[in-house]
């Protein structure tokens, strides 16, 4: 059960309104009155309970689960307890986070624009937006309806935010344009100078960073994350594209759309990563580099080389998952053959 304190419950919901969430399947002898007032773990579920089952690793969790009913593939039904309600669907784990978010929707705070917020006379602030404490918004800064800016954030001239963003706290945005339905985490910076410079021997030279980020809609950015502005050409996030926490994205980089991008990757400058690329932890990206859409890239690789679209890659430097792996057995063979010598 989530901690009442943090989490707000908003109502109990019938297997009706699941169904209506979700598009699952259920028998046709079960109650579709019958209500539910939680989701919970496997292990810890009541009868009162909704859980899940996506991975044949909790397969004896699910076997002995009290809950009420849990959503769960069509693959593992044969596996549930008798008394438990099965919710079928092809991705249970997608209809658990539909029916987690009708029990605990994300709520915004009343529309207030606090009276700490220091908002230039020029910026203009959509109908329905929440401007928390201490907010800075500087000059022809625009922000969309029902925008929620919250505490110690940084909007500086000229930035647009459209509509539903929400930009967390302690966040800095600069020389940037974002669309709608955005959510920065806290303290995520956007639009800084990148790392752009002439080596000389008598001493480095700054070259003037004149792009903005553009980062198109329904896009979420991690805490913490950094995005540099172009130096010319724009650094372009694409839509529903979603960054982890600590991720360092370098200027010029361009990201299509779909892409999920998770902690601690680094991507230099002027790469092109395309549509629905998923890139693991840690992965390092070198700069000047296509990525080709669909692609899978796996935690710690380094990435040195131009990949090819729908394939998976691992190691450092990169190679195709089947190279890597014959790499390694390569590898093992040679140590097992030194040491028998």
């Amino acid at each position: 059960m989530a901690d009442p304190r943090f989490f707000h419950k908003a109502k109990t919901l019938s297997i009706s309104d699941i169904l209506d969430i979700t598009g699952c399947d259920v028998a046709d002898h079960v109650d579709r009155s019958a209500h539910f007032s939680d989701v919970a773990a496997l292990s810890t579920a009541n009868s009162d309970d909704l859980s899940f089952l996506d991975n044949i690793k909790y397969k004896d969790d699910f076997a002995e689960t009290k809950a009420g009913a849990c959503f769960v593939s069509p693959k593992f039904v044969d596996l549930a307890p008798k008394s438990l309600i099965c919710l079928v669907s092809k991705s249970p784990y997608k209809a658990y986070a539909l029916t987690a978010q009708a029990f605990y929707p994300e709520t915004k705070p009343e529309t207030n624009i606090s009276s700490s917020a220091n908002i230039s006379d020029t910026a203009k602030i959509g109908e329905s937006a929440t401007i928390s404490a201490n907010v800075y918004i500087g000059d022809h800064v625009e922000i969309g309806k029902n925008a929620w800016i919250e505490p110690n954030a940084v909007i500086e001239n000229g930035v647009t935010i459209g509509d539903h963003c929400r930009i967390g706290p302690n966040t800095t945005v600069s020389h940037s344009m974002i669309g709608d339905h955005v959510r920065l985490y806290p303290g995520v910076k956007v639009g800084q100078d990148g790392f752009g410079f002439a080596i000389d021997l008598a001493g480095h030279v700054k070259v003037p960073q004149l792009g903005r980020v553009i980062i198109e809609d329904h896009v979420q950015i991690g805490a913490n994350t950094t995005i540099d502005r172009g130096a010319g050409p724009d650094t372009i996030i694409g839509q529903g594209t979603w960054i982890d926490n600590l991720v360092q994205i370098g200027h010029n980089v361009v990201i299509g759309k779909g892409c999920i991008i998770v902690a601690h990757v680094g991507i230099s400058g002027s790469t092109v990563i395309e549509d629905f690329v998923a890139i693991g932890g840690q992965a390092g990206i070198a700069g000047h580099l296509r990525i080709g859409a669909g692609a899978r890239i796996g935690a710690q690789a380094g990435v040195m080389h131009n990949l090819e679209g729908g394939k998976e890659y691992m190691g450092s430097p990169a190679f195709e998952k089947s190279h890597f792996f014959r790499q390694v057995a390569a590898l093992n063979r040679l140590i097992k053959r030194k040491k028998s010598d």
